[in-house]
């Protein structure tokens, strides 16, 4: 475009830019005024990640969800030998087997005694261990002084599980090796405090 086909009149800004160097008005920036975008970011980019990732992770920034850091002095590998005489190699230590129960003899003898005056007591413990799978049960009346509370009779420690089975059974909780009370096989003796 030319000067002559300019629409407007000139004014006071025409004058200036047709004399001298343009963008003289601008002063130059101080080393500060160059540096702290930097510094700022330096500052608020860690502050703001750190903020952030507590925030989303939803932990205690002082470590109250953090489990402990596990002590590697308690580790379960093995310690290095301080004496050179001793074989890098440690051979392995054999644990012994926990030694499990033996099963429950259903083909056991077992004799529900009756020590009440409730009849029809031992018959009915007798049904409950034919059904819980015992073969060899029968029932009869007590001979001897009442219990105060019934009581499974074993004689020896073999049959210690199978004794729990009918106590298990019948409802009763005490269980005692006795060989006088108990001597062909497993006994169980119903008192006052049985529930049928």
């Amino acid at each position: 475009m030319r000067a002559a086909d300019y629409p407007y009149p000139p004014d006071e800004f025409d004058a200036a830019a047709a004399g001298g160097p343009q963008g003289v008005h601008r002063r130059p920036r101080s080393t500060w005024g160059r540096w702290w975008p930097f510094v700022l970011v330096l500052v608020l980019v860690p502050v703001l990640a750190y903020g952030a990732v507590t925030f989303l992770t939803g932990r205690d920034p002082g470590g109250a969800d953090n489990p402990p850091a596990a002590d590697p002095s308690s580790s379960a590998g093995p310690t290095p030998s301080a004496d050179p005489s001793e074989s890098a190699d440690p051979t392995p230590v054999e644990t012994p087997a926990e030694e499990t129960a033996p099963p429950a003899d259903l083909a056991r003898s077992v004799e529900v005694l009756n020590a009440t005056s409730t009849s029809g007591l031992a018959s009915g413990a007798k049904a409950k261990l034919d059904a819980a799978g015992f073969t060899g049960v029968t029932s009869g009346n007590f001979p001897g002084t009442n219990p105060a509370t019934s009581v499974v009779y074993y004689p020896t420690p073999e049959d210690a599980t199978t004794a729990a089975a009918v106590a298990s059974a019948l409802g009763i909780a005490a269980v005692e090796e006795a060989a006088e009370n108990a001597p062909d096989g497993i006994v169980a003796v119903l008192a006052a405090d049985y529930t049928p």
